[in-house]
């Protein structure tokens, strides 16, 4: 289901992971003439909610548009899709890896920026490049501050 649509105008890069980095990030793409598809991964029960709150709050009128399912999340985003995923490093980027798999196209790039292990991200560029995926392993540093008004993204 998507939550918020402002048109059908495809996006140029998907965020999954709205927690205070990944919102904040959101909001630089945004203010920095970027159209950002969002997607946040929920327990049921537990985070419910995520993404409205943040379409209907700090991102409201701004050019992002926020997803409750992971199928059109992905099809929202132009070719080949760019998604930064915003997760806690470990099995969280491998289980996101597995859902979007079926979604991607060729030469779509994943990219993680929750400083994961070198090793886990040479065994995931290995895995994304045999489905004809790229995979960058990129962590983000900054705290909130530095995500909402220029990270260092290494």
């Amino acid at each position: 289901m998507q939550v918020m649509t402002k048109n059908k105008q495809k996006t140029d890069i998907g965020l999954i992971g709205l927690a205070v980095m990944g919102e904040n990030l959101a909001l630089n793409m945004a203010d920095k003439g970027w159209h950002v598809s969002v997607y946040n991964r929920t327990v049921p029960g537990v985070e419910e909610g995520v993404v409205e709150r943040f379409t209907n709050g700090r991102a409201k009128g701004k050019t992002i548009e926020g997803y409750t399912e992971i199928p059109d999340f992905v099809e929202s985003i132009s070719t080949p899709r760019k998604i930064m995923m915003m997760v806690r490093a470990g099995n969280a980027v491998d289980e996101l890896m597995e859902q979007l798999f079926p979604y991607l196209s060729l030469g779509d790039i994943l990219i993680d920026g929750g400083n994961s292990n070198y090793e886990d991200t040479n065994r995931r560029v290995a895995l994304a490049e045999q489905k004809g995926f790229r995979f960058v392993g990129a962590g983000v540093s900054g705290g909130e501050e530095g995500a909402l008004n220029g990270a260092s993204i290494m």
